[in-house]
């Protein structure tokens, strides 16, 4: 994972999501997901041909909002049942927008973790492909475009931040970090949820 350098301010320490990782042996919650709106684009497309902007981009959006909503639905189950580390968790609309629970879920190519790259993993980690029809494009775009997709941090101080600019010698010691664990060992993954 990658580190901040930049300072921040009001901020006591340069934060990373490997600071969300219980030591080894020690009980944890960390998962990944991918979700997807299948059929909206083949929809989008008919709208197109029709020549009906409003509809397409109305279904468009929906198939956005619904993944969304898809992709908090399943944070919860995992929050509240799955994992069970937030059993008696409780919050109206207003409190999951302000993001009021213990827990995160990163998306690859979003502040905290801004390295795309990291999809790869996680595909091959869960044969996303193969089991959800989801697909990356060669510029690691997920398609249908209605995805998402985010690693799942249960750590009871896991946050919300960005990297932020990092160095030269940073990104040097990522990639060197990345092949080297990606080339020591093939990767497994235990899943302990039903869709």
């Amino acid at each position: 994972m990658l580190r901040q350098q930049a300072e921040v301010e009001g901020q006591a320490h340069y934060l990373s999501q490997a600071d969300f990782v219980a030591p080894r042996g020690a009980p944890d919650h960390l998962g990944a997901f991918a979700v997807a709106c299948f059929g909206a684009e083949a929809l989008a497309a008919e709208h197109e041909t029709n020549h009906d902007d409003y509809s397409k981009i109305m279904v468009q959006a929906l198939a956005d909002r619904l993944v969304e909503a898809f992709a908090e639905k399943l944070h919860r189950d995992l929050r509240v049942g799955a994992w069970g580390y937030a059993r008696d968790e409780m919050l109206g609309a207003e409190e999951l927008l302000k993001v009021k629970y213990e827990g995160i879920r990163p998306a690859p190519g979003y502040p905290s973790q801004p390295d795309h790259t990291e999809k790869r993993t996680m595909w091959d980690l869960m044969d996303v492909e193969a089991k959800c029809g989801i697909c990356l494009s060669e510029s690691l775009s997920m398609m249908p475009a209605s995805s998402v997709s985010a690693l799942v941090f249960g750590h009871p101080e896991s946050s919300y931040f960005a990297v932020g600019k990092i160095e030269k010698d940073q990104v040097a010691d990522y990639v060197a970090r990345s092949a080297e664990i990606t080339s020591s060992r093939p990767l497994q993954f235990e899943s302990n949820y039903q869709s």
